[in-house]
């Protein structure tokens, strides 16, 4: 049954949705809402307990409010993606400076919205990161979907989008590392403009090509050994940059 007053909007299906808030009135709201339109809606006020429920594999759909209280839900995102690639769509506060939202997508989240919002657009965004979502795994023809690369002794596994450095310890990457990582590892020793990097990790068409310094300088924080002067992502000034290490691929 859909709510009372409105056009059904065209059904996608979104599977179980995880909503986390520690706002009663909010979870209760967006879960009757979502529910109302056949999505399962499983909410949490406890933040310490999304990533065992993402680890499940039960859902198919986060909605973390990024205000949680005394827990900073930055650092609930940042554990859900160094596990998973589930979607995750953000509630942020009004801050005029949009600094939530810019984080929040430069962390891994697929989506955005700001509060007020109406639920409406809610379902519809998603909806489409869903969407968007399954219409990348049906592309699962692209090299970077399966197998996976070595260079310098690190090893990148696709499937798994885990990283293991020389020693074979893992590192933990955030959905954006890891798409930067892959878009390098797929075009080594060819310098790659900061546009076609902000294509290969776009999650939003909002994210600005000066979110790619950013991502590049946490993932070079990951691989280099002083990322004040990195060895194996150089910089081509007024350019982009360069994966300069030999890369084998694994299939």
């Amino acid at each position: 049954m859909t709510p009372h007053n409105e056009t059904p909007l065209p059904a996608a299906p979104l599977g179980r949705v995880l909503v986390v808030d520690d706002d009663p009135a909010m979870r209760q709201m967006i879960t009757a809402y979502l529910e109302g339109y056949e999505c399962p809606t499983i909410a949490l006020a406890d933040p310490a307990k999304v990533v065992e429920q993402v680890e499940s594999g039960a859902f198919g759909l986060v909605v973390l409010d990024i205000q949680l209280g005394n827990t900073d839900g930055f650092d609930v995102l940042r554990r859900i993606r160094e596990r998973s690639d589930i979607p995750v769509i953000v509630i942020t506060g009004q801050r005029q400076d949009e600094i939530d939202r810019i984080v929040g997508l430069e962390l891994g989240a697929d989506d955005y919205i700001a509060k007020p919002f109406h639920l409406r657009e809610l379902l519809a965004r998603a909806r489409a990161v869903v969407r968007r979502q399954e219409l990348g795994r049906l592309a699962s023809g692209n090299p970077r979907q399966r197998g996976g690369y070595r260079f310098l002794g690190w090893e990148l596994r696709c499937k798994t989008r885990t990283l293991t450095d020389p020693a074979g310890n893992p590192v933990p990457l955030t959905k954006g590392e890891y798409s930067l990582l892959a878009a390098f590892l797929e075009a080594p020793q060819r310098t790659l403009s900061r546009d076609q990097l902000l294509q290969a990790t776009r999650t939003h068409e909002d994210i600005y090509d000066r979110s790619i310094d950013v991502q590049v300088l946490r993932l070079r924080r990951r691989l280099e050994t002083d990322s004040s002067q990195p060895t194996m992502i150089r910089t081509e000034r007024g350019i982009g940059y360069c994966f300069d290490a030999p890369v084998e691929r694994l299939f």
